[in-house]
């Protein structure tokens, strides 16, 4: 099946709403309705810094989603693109929307002009591991988090 990926529209926002609560509660988190209400309006805005896309089935239904940004880096000239979030139904997931999803960022990236494209996954998420050895490299680097 082919999905059609688009940029955010405001009729998208109950849908978009909905699959990154369930987003969240897959990574076992929730967040404050503040949050949601300023991510949809980057996200709507289109401007940054927050981007994304959702996916369309054939009836216009939104099935998944992605947010990226992009940051400088020390290590090039160009920007670097950081897919954050990327969210599928289960009931679609091996569809080939998650790879429509990286592929819609990767050529907003370079587009762009950005030298890079990466994002970070849990270690256990290996249905979506098995598609990201597939689309991208994993080159050994781990993540590490603290409070400030």
């Amino acid at each position: 099946m082919t999905w059609m990926i688009d940029c955010v529209g405001s009729a998208d926002e109950p849908a978009w709403r909905e699959l990154w609560r369930l987003y969240l509660e897959f990574y076992g988190s929730e967040r404050p309705d503040a949050l949601y209400r300023r991510n949809f309006a980057q996200l709507l805005a289109g401007d940054g810094p927050l981007y994304g896309f959702v996916a369309r089935d054939a009836q216009g239904t939104i099935v998944g989603f992605t947010h990226f940004l992009f940051h400088a880096t020390a290590w090039a000239m160009a920007e670097t693109c950081y897919l954050q979030d990327l969210f599928v139904l289960p009931e679609k997931r091996g569809g080939g929307v998650a790879a429509a999803l990286i592929e819609a960022v990767a050529v907003k990236a370079r587009d762009r002009g950005c030298e890079r494209l990466y994002w970070m996954t849990h270690q256990d998420n290996a249905r979506a591991r098995v598609l990201y050895d597939r689309v991208a490299r994993f080159d050994g680097f781990l993540c590490y988090e603290r409070a400030p």
